[in-house]
């Protein structure tokens, strides 16, 4: 990848302040202490060691270290208190032991006590010393890191996916925001801290060891996104201010407060002087770092980049919400690893998800529609989950920007084996097709016997020719659609209709025979069809939810089933699905109701209860 240039060549050579944690000398306000204040300052000290920020960092309890044996084959032990909290139920930096960790910092050595990645946070054993930044240039420190990177593993902190080090990486992230967060009114601009911190990370996302590449990566894009937060807020401080100066100048000569203008004049300049050093910091990230890692050969880095500028574009879309910005994620699409093309889909989930932003993006949809609509056959199955889910809110936000042929791709797929693709593309079909009362703007319970939803559902079942998948269709639009398919007493109506102006043709009752089978199945089980995984095991609650549906369809069916076998009692294809629905029913119902009468002459339950099935009364 190419080089990256120091935004900051020039360094002072001050040293750090010795009070960098709210010790003597370090500046700290007595506002800011209190009875807390020494437990604060031991728990943020822990924290800054942890990354090796000591002048000893080898010998601080919590820095990462090497051992061998206790910690298996990576040797590295997980921080003791954790860069999130301390413990396991850490909650996270506190802001008050952030603001006396930083209220000192005045020069760009105190970042090397706090902020940047340090070598531990990267997995080497070396160690980042106050003079090295006054007397080296970054690329001659980040050049004796490289060669103290003496490891026989290539695991590095954030490589490691187990639960510890899932905390860790969440605690260092975590870290870098609040860091951000608590210098955003003062410190970052006094062109020390950001500076140094910024330059650093830049050089070392160019280094040639991946985890050096890696974790510097991962907290520039914190560092950024954080950034990105404060300038939404300046953005915002200046539409008020504005908004404040004009209110003032609109005044009659009588009443206008001329101190009160100036002062908003002042502090108009002052919010966009502000605005204009976070931008450059923002463009030094993005130059440097992100239009380099955002191809870089590791996936990882690259799905970083791109979770990243989703996070941009959705929290400041004035600014970042362009084709500038969104040509990365359209190029990103076609990335050939499973974890890119996935944080590229959920990017894009954020910014389709609202009317707003959906409307900005036009151009991109136009340009990258027909391979975001051939994703859902992406041969990674989560990625072709939130693919669907992607085009279900283009669906809602952008309906025009979807033709038919492209919905077309996406009906079949309710037919798949994998339940969760078969369930997204259920509500896409919902969603475009069976839902009448959507583009009507009515309510759900407008049309109460659902005869408007069965119809088109017949018609879209009978036109893709998978007849003898049913059960398939039911269990996708079974999350969305469930409601209208228990409608029973609908369903019984329509098939027993004789009227040739209302009545089904032949091909519609044998499909709504076996989509009532399928459903009537589905409520009483709770099984997928074979081919699809298996549920998990329902809890009690759903167990009693199915015995309480079992009896209200056993109630609501009993009087038609014998009328429904007798019409169709000359069609095996119809009369067979019609067999299954009697063995759902809780059959003591007809005891306890009194309901043989329904039944015909000579027949009684007992000739087709299902075995072990109770007869006799609760």
């Amino acid at each position: 990848m190419g080089g990256s240039r120091d935004p900051h060549p020039t360094r002072g050579a001050h040293g750090a302040p010795s009070g960098c944690f709210g010790e003597e000398g370090s500046g700290v306000s007595p506002a800011l202490e209190g009875p807390q204040g020494p437990r604060v300052k031991r728990w943020c000290r822990g924290h800054w060691e942890a990354l090796g920020g000591g002048q000893e960092a080898g010998s601080h309890r919590g820095a990462l270290r090497r051992r061998r044996g206790r910690t298996g084959r990576t040797g590295w032990s997980v921080p003791g208190e954790g860069l999130g909290g301390g413990g396991e139920g850490g909650s996270g930096c506190s802001g008050d032991a952030l603001h006396r960790g930083v209220s000192g910092l005045r020069a760009p050595i105190a970042c090397t006590h706090c902020v940047p990645p340090h070598p531990k946070a990267c997995g080497c054993q070396g160690v980042v010393a106050p003079q090295m930044f006054r007397d080296l240039q970054n690329s001659e420190i980040i050049q004796q890191l490289t060669e103290q990177f003496k490891e026989d593993s290539s695991e590095y902190p954030l490589s490691l996916n187990t639960r510890p080090w899932h905390r860790f990486r969440d605690g260092f992230c975590e870290l870098l925001t609040a860091v951000v967060q608590r210098c955003q009114y003062s410190i970052i601009y006094d062109e020390f801290l950001m500076g140094s911190l910024i330059s650093f990370l830049i050089s070392l996302t160019d280094s040639r060891v991946r985890a050096f590449r890696h974790t510097s990566t991962l907290a520039a894009m914190k560092v950024m996104s954080a950034l990105v937060k404060v300038a939404l807020g300046v953005s915002v401080q200046q539409e008020n201010n504005l908004r404040q100066y004009e209110a003032e100048r609109s005044k009659g000569p009588g009443r206008r407060a001329t101190e009160k203008l100036e002062a908003l004049m002042v502090k108009r300049r002052e919010l966009r002087e502000q605005q204009e050093e976070i931008e450059n910091m923002m463009n030094a990230i993005f130059k440097g770092v992100f239009v380099h890692r955002y191809r870089d050969v590791v996936p990882d880095i690259r799905a970083i980049c791109m979770e990243e500028l989703g996070t941009w574009m959705k929290t400041y879309a004035a600014s970042f919400l362009t084709d500038s910005y969104l040509k990365y994620i359209g190029w990103t699409l076609y990335d050939k690893q499973r974890e890119v093309r996935l944080q590229c889909v959920k990017a894009l989930q954020g910014l389709y998800g609202h009317r707003d932003t959906a409307a900005n993006m036009e151009l991109f949809t136009r340009r990258f529609k027909t391979r975001m609509v051939s994703m859902v056959l992406d041969k990674e199955l989560s990625v072709a989950v939130e693919v669907v889910k992607l085009l279900t809110l283009m669906l809602e936000n952008m309906g025009e920007a979807l033709t038919d042929e492209d919905c077309q791709s996406v009906y079949p797929i309710v037919f798949v084996a994998n339940r969760p693709l078969a369930a997204a593309a259920g509500i896409f079909l919902y969603r475009r097709l069976l839902d009448p009362q959507q583009g009507a703007g009515m309510d759900a319970s407008y049309d109460r016997d659902n005869r408007a939803f069965f119809q088109v559902l017949l018609t879209f079942f009978i036109e893709i020719e998978l007849h003898e998948h049913a059960a398939y269709l039911v269990d996708s639009l079974w999350d969305c659609a469930g409601p209208r398919l228990r409608d029973w007493e609908t369903i019984s109506a329509m098939l027993l209709e004789e009227s040739p102006a209302e009545g089904l043709g032949d091909q519609q009752e044998k499909a709504l025979v076996e989509i009532l089978a399928a459903s009537v199945v589905q409520a009483t089980e709770g099984q997928p069809p074979v081919g699809r995984e298996p549920a998990k095991k329902p809890s009690s609650r759903e167990r009693k939810a199915q015995m309480e549906e079992r009896i209200r369809l056993t109630h609501c069916l009993i009087p038609a089933l014998p009328k429904l076998l007798g019409k169709f009692s000359a069609d095996a294809d119809k009369a067979a699905p019609l067999l299954e629905v009697l063995c759902c029913f809780h059959l003591s119902i007809y005891c306890t109701g009194r309901l043989e009468k329904v039944l015909a002459p000579g027949d009684t339950p007992h000739l087709c209860h299902p075995p072990g099935q109770d007869l006799s009364p609760f």
